[in-house]
Order: C-alpha cells, then sequence, then structure tokens
C-alpha cells in the first residue's frame, strides 16, 4: 500500500492529517510543495483541481483532503480502504 499526501510543512490540517495516518501504522510518502513546486500543478491536476493542502491518495486514490480523511475515519471506513488496499 502507498499513501502520498502533498503537504506544506507548516500547514495545520497536514500536520492533523499526517498524525492520524502515523496512528493507523501508515507509511507515508509526503511531497513538500514548498520545496518543490513544481509538483504543486500535478497535485492539482490528480486531486480533480483542488489546490489545498494536504491531497492524499492511497494507492494512488484519491481521498481528499484533511476534512475528507477525518469523514472516512468517523464513518469507520478509512480503517477499511487501509486494510483493503493492503
Amino acid at each position: 500500500m502507498m499513501i502520498e499526501m502533498y503537504i506544506k510543512p507548516t500547514c495545520p490540517y497536514c500536520i492533523d492529517a499526517r498524525a492520524l495516518l502515523t496512528q493507523k501504522g501508515v507509511d507515508i510518502h509526503e511531497y513538500d510543495i514548498t520545496k518543490q513546486p513544481h509538483l504543486r500543478d500535478e497535485m492539482i491536476k490528480r486531486a480533480n483541481g483542488r489546490t489545498t493542502v494536504p491531497q492524499i491518495f492511497i494507492d494512488g486514490v484519491h481521498i481528499g483532503g484533511c476534512d475528507d480523511l477525518f469523514v472516512l475515519e468517523h464513518s469507520g471506513e478509512l480503517d477499511n480502504k487501509l486494510t483493503t488496499q493492503k
């Protein structure tokens, strides 16, 4: 399973999303768009036009941002996505 997250290091939503995913015990491949600004266009394309960070992908499937991740967590669907994608 591959978790990808486009981030800005000081973004509180990025920090919250990272904390939740770390708590779940998954490794996260982070793309810092402040250090690699060319990745911002890639992120926007992959995230269907979304421009905010974080943008999160599980095995290439766009999950959304931090709020979307927490909606999945509260509904119990996040664990399913993390276990079915393994």
